[in-house]
Parts: structure tokens; sequence; C-alpha cells
């Protein structure tokens, strides 16, 4: 399959489109491809030349008197022709090879950066797997592509025309035999490789499926065997694998078929060759000689294996364009608004907190939180309380703008977020989540993620703050030990303590704690409680708490059930009032019991 039928006989628009956007990467590759352009002109320049030459030495050998002198001159410029050709080709390599994986570097660093600006919801909404694949597996797939693109496509192209016109030069009724066949393989290749696309589409998408299966289950492998979902696991395992293997072979199989039928057609074309050939021999001696016959078939040769050599490729350049599919569709992802020009809160906010009528739902039409209405002044302590999936945690969220708000105003300090810089909203809040997250780093780089300039004596305090430092000091290389991904080798209460101490480091105007004791036992969470409150005095907190236990001394009480406020107030008066935190109460203090 020529290059001209791969480009034009695109069928479908997603593939003409990522073949679009796959050559639009090289622009700033620009110089290297001319260069690249250069060398393959030279190689196919010193490959047209050399059947010249050897033709030319075969009528020397074969006239009426042997002319040595001129055979071992033709010899001599046969060799440097080639020695030039193997030279230019291996240049050409080294550069294809660079312009390669200096897109496909860009290209990575540009998807990271642009999920970093990608909503929090189309990380909720996503699977971690799947976004993986196409950052790895799938950007690998394209570089392939484009590395065969440059050094099969490319050279081929110019192999293809330059052949042509040569022969038009030496014999036009021999080049016209070559251009009426060519079309014929062009066709072939055509009906053969229509659905390759589309199935190589499918193969990707079922790759992503298995990864996030795996992701899944080595993440959560202790999950998996307590539950004893090992069977489980493993048959939805193997029911992904076997699409994925169904849709392969039928992908590469589809695909295999176009190279033995463009040889075959190609065979033709070196038959229609050398029978023309033969016949103006025969019949014009002097148009045709000996070394001239075998010249062309060497044109023959050199014509058509560029078709055999973009046909062996086919595959791989269906299955690289089917992955920059699915790369420029995370790409395409709209990131958060531009928020560059909006106001900023400077990081002394004052803390006062505002929602005003706000309304939020997370799938549309399906309205979550209804009419949420409150105020927290500067240095109050108000505690968020109610069942599992009323909303607390959906109320930080609209704080910090990771999620932006339906109708109404949430404002800091008198100024709505939705109008404000979203970094220097977040730079005013510490928080204290309950899923831990620490690095594959150290642990005192973990407590300085927030400050990465902090000294040691300031993380030793901040972990002394909240005792975590005699449990640091045990571990076998104290602060510089590497915990390991997610803190691998720590307890969840551990964990929790290096997460609160990094807050601790950064002393921000402003706290959200959100179920930040969950992990952590009593006797070690009143220690902690007692930081917190050198580190809340002053500071407005804002705490999602389940233990009603650690609310009672609160400012105010948000009562919040399916999704709206029904009581608020302070501990001694909500237990008066006998509501919805009463019931709360009793039941956890019946528990406790």
């Amino acid at each position: 399959m020529g290059k001209k039928n791969f480009k034009n006989n695109l069928s479908d628009p997603k593939q003409k489109e990522s073949l679009r956007r796959s050559i639009s990467l090289l622009k700033p590759q620009k110089l290297q491809v001319i260069l690249s352009l250069v060398l393959a002109i030279i190689s196919v320049g010193m490959s047209l030349a050399a059947p010249i030459v050897c033709g030319k030495a075969i009528d020397k050998m074969t006239g009426a008197g042997v002319d040595t002198g001129a055979v071992m001159t033709l010899a001599g410029i046969f060799l440097a022709l080639i020695g030039i050709n193997a030279v230019s080709q291996m240049g050409m390599s080294l550069v294809n090879n660079k312009i390669t994986y200096s897109v496909t570097k860009k290209l990575r660093i540009d998807l990271f950066g642009h999920i970093q600006e990608l909503p929090i919801q189309y990380m909720d909404s996503n699977a971690t797997g799947a976004t993986l694949n196409r950052m790895i597996a799938d950007v690998d797939q394209l570089s392939d592509g484009l590395l065969l693109g440059f050094s099969k496509l490319f050279s081929s192209a110019v192999m293809i025309v330059a052949t042509i016109v040569i022969m038009f030069i030496l014999s036009w009724q021999i080049a016209i035999v070559v251009v009426v066949l060519t079309p014929l393989s062009l066709f072939v290749a055509k009906y053969i490789s229509k659905q390759t696309f589309t199935m190589f589409k499918a193969q990707s998408d079922i790759r992503g499926e298995m990864t996030t299966i795996i992701d899944d289950m080595i993440g959560n492998q202790k999950i998996v065997q307590a539950f004893n979902h090992q069977d489980y696991v493993v048959d939805q395992f193997q029911e992904v694998n076997v699409r994925l293997r169904d849709v392969s072979q039928k992908a590469v199989f589809a695909s295999s078929l176009t190279n033995p039928s463009t040889r075959f057609v190609n065979g033709l074309v070196y038959a229609g060759v050398a029978i023309v050939g033969c016949i103006i021999a025969i019949n014009s001696p002097s148009a045709m000689t000996i070394g001239l016959l075998s010249a062309f078939l060497s044109y023959a040769n050199q014509y058509t294996k560029p078709f055999n050599d973009i046909s062996s490729v086919v595959t791989e350049i269906q299955n690289a364009l089917a992955c920059a599919s699915r790369v420029f569709e995370l790409m395409d992802e709209e990131e958060q608004s531009d928020d560059s020009r909006s106001l900023r809160l400077g990081h002394a906010a004052n803390g006062n907190i505002e929602f005003r009528h706000v309304y939020f739902s997370y799938i549309p039409m399906l309205p979550f939180m209804e009419n949420i209405s409150f105020k927290v002044f500067p240095g109050q302590r108000v505690a968020i309380v109610g069942p599992t999936g009323c909303g607390k945690t959906t109320l930080i969220n609209l704080l910090m703008r990771f999620y932006d708000v339906d109708s109404g105003t949430v404002a800091v300090d008198a100024m709505p977020v939705q109008e404000m810089v979203r970094n220097s909203l977040r730079e005013c809040f510490g928080m204290v989540l309950q899923e831990t997250w620490l690095k594959n780093a150290t642990v005192f780089e973990n407590i300085a993620y927030g400050k990465p300039n902090a000294t040691f004596e300031e993380v030793r305090e901040a972990a002394m703050e909240v005792h975590a430092d005699s449990f640091i000091q045990r571990l076998p290389n104290g602060y510089d030990t590497v915990i390991g991904e997610d803190g691998g080798i720590l307890s969840q209460g551990q964990k929790q303590l290096i997460c609160i101490a990094r807050v601790m480091l950064t002393k921000p105007p402003m706290l959200i704690l959100d179920e930040a004791t969950s992990s952590i036992d009593t006797r070690t969470e009143m220690k902690i409680q007692d930081a917190f409150a050198k580190l809340m005095r002053g500071r407005t907190s804002i705490i999602v708490a389940h233990r009603l236990s650690t609310v009672k001394n609160c400012d105010l009480i948000l009562v919040m059930d399916d999704g709206r406020i029904v009581e608020a107030g302070t501990h001694d008066a909500l237990l008066a009032y006998g509501g919805v935190y009463t019931d709360l109460y009793n039941s956890q203090f019946a528990y406790d019991t």
C-alpha cells in the first residue's frame, strides 16, 4: 500500500483528524524534518545511481572488447555510492529518532500539564487506569508510529517519485507499464485495510479497560483477598483479556493481508517490466542494452519495495493513529476556566466565609444541594456533621473551587470564590483529609510538601506538635526514610499524622479538617486535638466529622441531611432542640456504651 493510498483513503473522519494533528506535532522540529528529507533524497539518489553504474559495467563486460580499467572505475564508483547511501541512512535514522522522541517528550509534558488543569470532576468520573494507559501506552504507540512513518513512509515516498521519474526518462514505454499496474496494488490495499482503524481503536480502548482493572487490583489487593474476590477479579480480567485477544487478532489479520497481496501485484509489475524490456531489446538492441535492462529490473524492485515496506508497517501506523485519537481526546478535554485575571486573596486572609443560596448538582437535572446559606466569622470553629452522603465533603469542594456552584455565591472575605484565582484561594487553606496521600519520598519531603524550603528544625517541630516525631525517629533512617508509594511501611494512623504535620508546617490562615483523625486511636487523637487547638487559635476552621465528641467545643455546628442544612447551633443548643443532631449524638453514645 502506497503512502498516497494511506493518506487519501482514510474513510474515518477521526483517523483523518488524528493524522493531521500527529503531523502538526512536527512543526517545532521542522529544521530536523528538512534535514531528514535531505538525507532521504541523498540516500535515494545513491540508490538510483547504483543500477545505472552497474548496468554500464555489465555493458562494458559484454561488449566487443572488455575495458578492464573502465570496469574497475565503475566498480569503485558503485562502492562509493553504496558507502554514501549507508552513511546517509545512518544519519537519517539518528535524526528521525531525535525528532520522534523530542515530539513524544513534549507531548507527555503537555499531557501531564493538561491533566493538572482538568477539573476534579474529570478525575472523579474517569478511571485512573484508562488515563494512565493514554499517557503511557498510547503515547508509546504513537511514538512508534511516528518513527516508522519517518523511517519507512518518508523515504519510501521519495523513492517512489524519484524512481518513476528516472524510468520515464530512460524508457517511457516501461514507465507506462509500471504506472498502469500500480493502481491495482493501491486498490487491493485499500480494500483490505478499510476497517483496520476502527479495530485498532477498539483494541486501544479495551487495553485501557485492562489497565484500569490491573491498577485497581494491585492497589487494593488486601480488599480483594479480604472479601475472597480473587476468583471474581480473575474472571473479570479474563473476560477483558479474551475481548482484547479477539479484537487484536481481527485487526492484525485484516491488516496483515495487505503485505502479501501488494507483494503479488508488485510481482506482476516486475514481470511486466521484464517482458516489455525484453521485447524492446529484441526489436531495438541499441535502445535497450543488457545493462540497461538490468538497471530497469533493479528499478522495478526499488519501485515496488517501498510499497511492500509501507504495507508492512500499515498495522503499526493504523494502531498508532488509533492511539493518537485517544491521546487527542484527552488533550481536548475542557480545562478549568482561566482565572489568571481574577481576584487574588492575600495569604493573610481574615477568614470570613459565607454561602449564599447555593445550589449544586453533580449530574445535570439531578439536584444534590439546595439553598445552602450560612456565615462563618473570623476565628470561628465550624463543624459540619450528618449522615454519610449528606453533602459535607461537597461543601468543602465548593469552598475550595474543586467544583463550581450551579447558582448562588460562595465568598471568602466578601470575595466570591468564582471570581478568585484558584491557587490564591487554596493557599489560604490548610487541608487534612480522611484519605491520606503520601508520595514515594522521604518522611522529610512528605512533611515539607507544602513548604519545600523548610528547614529540618521546622519539619521536626511540626512533627513533634502532632506527636509523630517519636515513631519517625524509630524508622530505619529517621526523617530520611523513604516510605514508599502511599506510605506503604506505615500504619494508617501514622500516615495521617504525617499529613497533619504537613499542614502544621504551613500554618495557613484557615483550616479544613475533613475527618482528619478518623484513622487515629482515641488516645493519640486527644493529643492531636491539643495540637489542633493551638493551630486553630485565631484561625477560621471548618471541621467535617462523624465523631460528634470531637465537635462539642465548636462555635457553630451545621447539621446536614440530603444536601440541605437542617439544623444549626452550638452543641448544647442542638441537644436541647432534640432534633436530628440529638438523634445522631444519642446513637453514637449508645454505640460507645
